[in-house]
């Protein structure tokens, strides 16, 4: 268990709790432990990357975490109104997507690494944005106006543009991966 190891978790526990600050409006507390979290992000990245401490869990638990807290607060934003409901499912189904690709490709013996890509990680970060956005107007009592709708806008063709993304290098991957399972299963064309 290595440092930035401890701190995504300390993530993860972080996501009920915003969860609950948001439920019971209290938009100045979950605005606070938002931010922490992002910085939480950071933090772990820069010490699992420029001081050697990275891991194989890190690896699997820093977008776990990520992930938990994105969708849980994209989530609980729209139940109380704050973020429209058609972009929770936007960024919902993003995710479900590719978890369902992952575990498809397992199931058909082809694996597939998912690696992020350049308009994920802008997706990501318009997605973190956005969400802050919506938790400090509210903590502030400010009026996002016009940003909060170009927020929007931005976080649905990011969304829309990493999910095809990833979807057009998974139908790569499985059609380069059936094609490598045929050739290695059928017999050389020599006389």
């Amino acid at each position: 268990m290595t440092i930035p190891n401890l701190i995504t978790l300390g993530r993860l526990f972080l996501v009920p709790l915003v969860i609950v600050m948001i439920v019971n409006a209290r938009w100045d507390a979950a605005f606070v432990i938002f931010v922490v979290a992002g910085v939480s992000d950071a933090v772990d990245g820069f010490l699992a990357k420029r001081c050697g401490m990275a891991s194989e869990l890190g690896a699997y638990l820093d977008p776990i975490a990520d992930k938990a807290l994105i969708v849980s607060i994209y989530i609980t934003l729209a139940v109380v109104g704050a973020i429209p409901f058609w972009l929770v499912v936007l960024v919902v189904a993003r995710d479900i997507m590719i978890v369902a690709a992952v575990l498809l490709s397992w199931l058909l013996d082809r694996p597939v690494t998912i690696a992020p890509f350049i308009v994920s990680k802008l997706n990501t970060a318009a997605q973190i944005a956005f969400a802050a956005l919506a938790l400090g107007s509210r903590a502030f009592g400010i009026d996002p106006g016009p940003a909060g709708t170009v927020g929007e806008l931005v976080v649905a063709l990011l969304t829309l543009a990493s999910m095809a993304a990833y979807l057009a290098f998974w139908l790569r991957h499985m059609a380069g991966s059936t094609e490598t399972a045929r050739a290695g299963r059928e017999p050389p064309d020599h006389v």
